[in-house]
């Protein structure tokens, strides 16, 4: 099992401060570092080193992760601020493009951790660095290996943020609150109105946040009522559910499908990359392998990423030994100033390998990954879809394996980063890009279907679907799943989607929509993380 504080490499999209709307420590540290200036010059930094661990509330006591007293000592915000700053120049991949701003300037470390980045923008237009965020300290280390964390089980997507607002359940987890009786949440239901505030047509920001705070839990125990319209029906029905600590079931619905043209597909759900999806997966492939499919459906399109070690795993058990042995999944390069040595480990720059055992993070380590030996592989992708779910598809066509791609484009995440505590918060600043063992990692708008009416991201084979909630997730009849059947079968793809159907009113059985939109997740879920030694 990884330890808590074994350095981990990463990268996250921010935190869903608001879900809906309104109409209206990089080197290592000198054993004698050097003293700090005595004030703000612009564009010189004294190491980071400097400032570690002044606080201006130091912690005390062992810390749990590496079972040794906090290193924290009595400081200021200054300090504080001004570790930030040389840090972040240090480590930061962009650090040519931050301007040097006077930290003394700023009252807090989170308004300051936000200047700290690029303003460039891709292509598309999208900010560059989407992915600048802080994390408590103990509250990221315990949910990153745990994989539980507070809420009901029931996953909600956003089809439309402002009135008329529109958020869907996409799936829940297995013995949640969501799943069992009174909510029984299923896939497809339709939320109107939580703790009594209309979810579809509020407007004042005191009802927004009601909205926003019954979507989310931020707690253990937090009660909160909900009406919904199940898919098919024509009466709202309302309940109570109270937010719990949920253990996550990142594999779901493994089967195998006879697709038109009469050979067998493998088919299954993959959520989260987190430490007990390793154990599930396995068995997942190995059930598959012995079913002797000749393709498979991986449907990613929730997976905001996790550990990268077990997207590794991920890719050697569709490829096999074949294409991947000896050969990067995923390499990382640094700025200008660390071309040939992690600035953080300390160790000379190597790629990460496919790796063909397990990694230990929930099996026994070190024994050999089924492989279903594939030269091509489907997977089911929205704007959902980031990280080390992207490197899984980057990864395959760095060794020639086909990648096709039905859904939507990805969120477009080629970047990580090591998190970083300093006084009990967890930065995370972009610090590396990976690429694959082409040397390409290029994708800051993602990966889109090569049908896709509006060109974004880079073109993959494949077929441009909308999420479809009107059918159970690994139902062959489902949007994605069936354009993936029917694309495997005859190479063809339907028309592309025009956008979400008019909802029906109340008096009608209500349809669930064909439409995508953004899944609420904790940052934590939405991560590439890898191990690379311990601290």
């Amino acid at each position: 099992m990884l330890l808590a504080r074994d350095i981990r490499r990463l990268s996250a999209l921010p935190p869903l401060a608001l879900i809906l709307i309104s109409c209206g420590g990089g080197g290592s540290p000198s054993s004698m570092p050097a003293p700090p200036p005595p004030g703000w010059v612009q564009g010189q930094f004294a190491p980071e080193s400097s400032f570690a661990a002044m606080c201006v509330t130091p912690r005390t006591g062992i810390d749990p992760g590496t079972k040794k007293p906090y290193p924290d000592v009595q400081g200021t915000l200054l300090e504080e601020l001004n570790w930030l700053r040389s840090w972040n120049n240090d480590l930061y991949l962009w650090f040519d493009q931050v301007t040097d701003q006077n930290p003394a300037n700023f009252a807090t470390d989170a308004a300051y951790f936000k200047v700290l980045k690029t303003t460039q923008t891709t292509p598309s237009g999208k900010p560059e660095d989407r992915f600048h965020f802080t994390y408590q300290t103990s509250a990221w280390e315990q949910l990153s290996q745990s994989g539980v964390q507070a809420g009901y089980g029931a996953n909600f997507v956003v089809i439309a943020a402002t009135p008329p607002r529109s958020v869907i359940v996409s799936y829940t987890e297995p013995g949640s609150g969501a799943a069992a009786a009174p909510a029984s949440l299923a896939r497809g239901a339709k939320l109107l109105t939580i703790d009594g505030v209309d979810l579809i047509n509020a407007t004042d920001q005191a009802s927004i946040d009601i909205l926003n705070a019954g979507l989310s839990p931020k707690t253990v125990g937090e009660s909160h009522t909900f009406s919904v319209l199940d898919a098919g029906a024509t009466t709202p029905r309302t309940f109570a559910m109270t937010s719990a600590n949920v253990n996550l079931t990142p594999v779901q619905y493994v089967r195998t499908i006879t697709a038109p043209n009469g050979s067998l597909v493998g088919y299954m759900l993959f959520n989260d990359h987190i430490a007990t999806a390793e154990r599930e997966l396995v068995a997942a492939f190995s059930q598959l392998q012995s079913a002797g499919v000749h393709d498979l459906v991986l449907d990613i399109r929730y997976n905001g990423g996790g550990y990268l070690d077990i997207a590794s795993e991920v890719a050697y058990m569709i490829a096999g030994p074949g294409p991947t042995s000896g050969q990067t999944f995923e390499l990382a390069q640094f700025n200008s100033k660390h071309q040939s040595v992690n600035p953080v480990t300390g160790a000379t720059l190597a790629p990460v390998a496919f790796h063909a055992t397990t990694q230990g993070f929930s099996t026994t380590p070190g024994q050999a990954l089924p492989a279903l030996n594939l030269a091509r592989v489907f997977v089911l992708t929205t704007a959902n879809t980031c990280s080390a779910s992207e490197s899984i598809i980057n990864s395959l066509r760095g060794v020639n394996v086909q990648v096709i791609e039905v859904g939507s484009t990805t969120c477009g995440k080629p970047y990580g980063f090591y998190p970083a505590d300093n006084c009990g918060v967890t930065y995370f600043s972009i610090q590396f890009r990976g690429i694959n063992a082409q040397g390409f990692g290029n994708y800051p708008d993602g990966f889109t279907p090569q049908n896709t009416v509006v060109s974004a991201g880079v073109p993959l084979p494949g077929c441009s679907v909308a999420d479809d909630f009107s059918h159970a997730l690994g139902d062959s009849a489902e949007g994605l799943l069936a354009s993936a059947l029917s694309y495997q079968s005859n190479g063809t793809c339907p028309v592309p989607p025009s956008g979400m159907a008019a909802q029906p009113s109340l008096s009608a059985a209500f349809v669930p929509p064909i439409a995508n939109g953004q899944v609420i997740k904790s940052i934590w879920q939405q991560n590439r993380i890898s191990r690379a030694g311990a601290q």
